[in-house]
């Protein structure tokens, strides 16, 4: 492991995966596999939008990511109501991952 770890640059890889996972095409398969393959993409997406979304430090030796999972109607700095965009985010998910665009 590097002496210094760029925990920035970190996050910044899993920006980049979820957004990865987000175009990712769907092999051409059907039924059950294909259920369990996107079934993967989502978890994917969200297991790296999520720490995509984190912020972190290094202390110590010790590597610590912090992810607000609270509404963005509750987190500091959110838009006020009138501002939030109709659609909820989580539904995006299933969106992004089940149409995935054409290549």
């Amino acid at each position: 492991m590097p002496e210094e770890l760029d925990v920035e640059a970190m996050i910044a890889r899993f920006r980049e995966r979820a957004d990865a996972v987000r175009r990712r095409g769907i092999p051409p398969v059907e039924g059950d596999e294909r259920r369990r393959i996107m079934s993967q993409m989502r978890l994917d997406f969200q297991d790296f939008a999520m720490l995509g979304d984190a912020t972190g430090s290094l202390e110590g030796g010790i590597l610590t990511l912090r992810v607000d999972l609270r509404p963005s109607t509750v987190r500091e700095g959110a838009p006020p109501p009138e501002a939030r965009p109709e659609t909820d985010p989580a539904e995006d998910v299933g969106a992004i991952v089940a149409d995935p665009p054409a290549q």
